[in-house]
């Protein structure tokens, strides 16, 4: 998160940061403008205020909350609750991906569907990513409102 609150500290605009009190690891970074910065006890409140209104979610390499968050995400889409053309997901670095999650094995093994491997894409360069963003991203300037809790 302290990646996309520098950047948008660096450009002039404002970024809103949401935290998660934890005993060790996570405290606010220094871009994000006090009035803007939220701490959540919960888990699950964080994950949805993260999800809720977004209509992308660009998953780095990480650890145990980086993957919770990204599976949640893909559990919300692949289950409909939130709707596949809604939310774009984006999963950064393709060698890190490959390597800790198979995810031909979910499918191989029935796991998940196959269609469930178009819910995300994988990029590895700013490049790429900002192309595959940019492109997707532009159906929603008109098109949509925010996203869609359904059930």
């Amino acid at each position: 998160m302290e990646a996309s609150n520098r950047g948008a500290a660096r450009a002039g605009g404002k970024s809103i940061g949401m935290n998660i009190s934890l005993p060790h690891e996570q405290s606010p970074n220094p871009y994000i403008p006090e009035d803007l910065c939220f701490l959540f006890h919960y888990f699950f409140m964080r994950k949805f205020w993260l999800v809720s209104r977004a209509r992308a979610v660009v998953a780095f390499p990480g650890g145990y909350g980086t993957l919770d968050e990204l599976f949640e995400t893909l559990t919300l889409i692949q289950t409909e609750k939130i709707a596949r053309e809604e939310v774009v997901v984006l999963l950064y670095g393709e060698e890190f991906w490959k390597e800790v999650v198979h995810f031909d094995a979910l499918v191989k093994y029935k796991a998940i569907a196959p269609s469930d491997m178009k819910i995300f894409h994988v990029a590895s360069t700013p490049e790429k990513a900002f192309a595959f963003l940019k492109k997707k991203l532009l159906r929603f300037c008109s098109v949509y409102g925010p996203p869609r809790f359904q059930g």
